[in-house]
Formats: structure tokens, C-alpha cells, sequence
């Protein structure tokens, strides 16, 4: 029998704090690892996840194995691991309202520009991609997965989005009520560039996007290059935002 000053083991003989530890660090690999895939610019191996993640490659495979079931991932013919449909599912229960207005208009601006087209929301000190198209009438696109996160203070959603807070809200989630200078500068212009900030080698353009009852956002585009024509994709962009906001009513 426990004593009333001891606490009750469980079955594996762990005390229940030790079980929910691990629980805990189990369900936060397994989340991580979504991340990393959302993140990753192809399929990636085992092996690579295992690396990503700092775990033996036996624990990577044992969380992959729980995400496969429960198909949030797949792996091609080669083993190499992706994100899976049912991820897109999750997806559409965050600010559906706002993923259901944007993604026609998002369609139609990747299209028209030939570019890799996108809307961002702010979470957090953290900007996260909620809906994306990839033109299909060029030859090579920049792939931008749902549910890509990076920090605000870098890239030209970052930056649009920065733009449009308010002091208290610039406080809440960066913890200053201050501008940056590439805020700044977005809000003077309109819209924010950014150039190999997120990504090596690539362009990211975006402005803003505020909707009532959502989180700051931001419609975006990446390419290869700076456009020539950049008030023309600008236009194009802002034109797609109004176009969101007013599907959104």
C-alpha cells in the first residue's frame, strides 16, 4: 500500500508527473515534426527528421508511425515523408471564415502574376500561412505549405503585417510599441519587399490585410526575382485584398 506521503506509481512504475512529462514530450515531437515538414521545401527522410527533431531515428520513426496512421503524413515511393491531406482539413477549422473568402482570390492573384500566391495571419510573435496557390502556367513555382510559420520581424508578410498594428498591439506581440524601420517603411509604401530574408534567394512582396473579428493578416506573393513591374504586382495584390475583405461580409 502507498503511504498518504507518497505518491501513486503507475503501472510502468513512473510516478504520474513522469507519465505526463513524457506524454507531453511525445505529443510536442510529434507536433515539431509537423512543423519541420510544413517548413521543408521537399519529402524529407527519416533519417533528416530524426536529425531536424535531435531524437534517435527509432523515436522519429515511432512518431512518424503515430502521424502516418492518423494520415497526417504520407511518404512517397522513395520513404521520404510529407505532409498529408488531412492536414487541410485542420487547416480550414482556423479562420475558416477568412481562409473561405481569401482562397478564391489568392487562386486568381497566383494566376495573374505567375507567382506563388498567399495570406498570412499573425500568431503570436510569429506570422503563420493560412491559405496558398501556386500558379500553374509557369514552368518552376516557389512551394509555400499551409501552416508555415516564421517570426514577424522577418520577410514582407512580417512587415506588412507590422505595418497596420496598433502601439498596444505592436506591445502585445513584440513586446515594444515601436515601429521597426522595415514596418516603417511598409507602411509609408503600402506594401513591404523583402529579399532572401526567409528563404535564400528569394522575393517576397506582400499588403496588408485587416478584416474585422480576425487577426492581422497579409496577402503575399514570392518569386525568384524582383519584379520589374512592381507597382503593377502591387496593385494586383491590393486589388486581391479588397477582393478578400469584401467576400468576407
Amino acid at each position: 500500500m502507498t503511504s498518504p506521503s507518497e505518491p501513486a506509481s503507475t503501472a510502468t512504475g513512473r510516478q504520474p508527473s513522469e507519465t505526463r512529462a513524457a506524454g507531453s514530450q511525445t505529443l510536442d515531437r510529434g507536433l515539431r515534426a509537423l512543423e519541420l515538414l510544413a517548413e521543408a521545401e521537399h519529402p524529407i527522410s527519416i533519417a533528416d527528421l530524426a536529425e531536424r527533431l535531435g531524437v534517435h531515428r527509432s523515436n522519429a520513426y515511432r512518431v512518424l508511425r503515430t502521424l502516418e496512421q492518423r494520415r497526417f503524413v504520407t511518404r512517397d515511393q522513395a520513404g521520404r515523408i510529407r505532409l498529408g491531406p488531412k492536414l487541410t482539413v485542420l487547416a480550414r477549422g482556423v479562420a475558416p471564415a477568412l481562409h473561405t473568402a481569401a482562397m478564391p482570390a489568392v487562386t486568381e492573384l497566383a494566376y495573374a502574376l505567375g507567382m506563388t500566391a498567399f495570406v498570412t495571419v499573425l500568431d503570436a510573435d510569429e506570422v503563420v500561412t493560412l491559405v496558398t496557390s501556386e500558379p500553374s502556367n509557369v514552368a518552376a513555382t516557389i512551394s509555400r505549405n499551409p501552416g508555415v510559420r516564421h517570426p514577424v520581424d522577418r520577410g514582407a508578410p512580417g512587415h506588412a503585417i507590422e505595418s497596420t498594428l496598433s502601439p498596444a498591439e505592436r506591445t502585445a506581440h513584440l513586446g515594444s510599441p515601436e515601429l521597426s524601420a522595415a514596418a516603417a517603411q511598409a507602411r509609408r509604401d503600402g506594401y513591404a519587399i523583402s529579399r532572401a530574408e526567409v528563404i535564400d534567394g528569394v522575393t517576397g512582396i506582400a499588403v496588408p490585410l485587416r478584416v474585422a473579428d480576425e487577426p492581422p493578416a497579409a496577402v503575399a506573393v514570392v518569386h525568384f526575382n524582383v519584379p520589374e513591374d512592381v507597382d503593377d504586382v502591387v496593385s494586383a495584390m491590393q486589388r486581391a485584398a479588397e477582393r478578400i475583405a469584401q467576400n468576407y461580409r
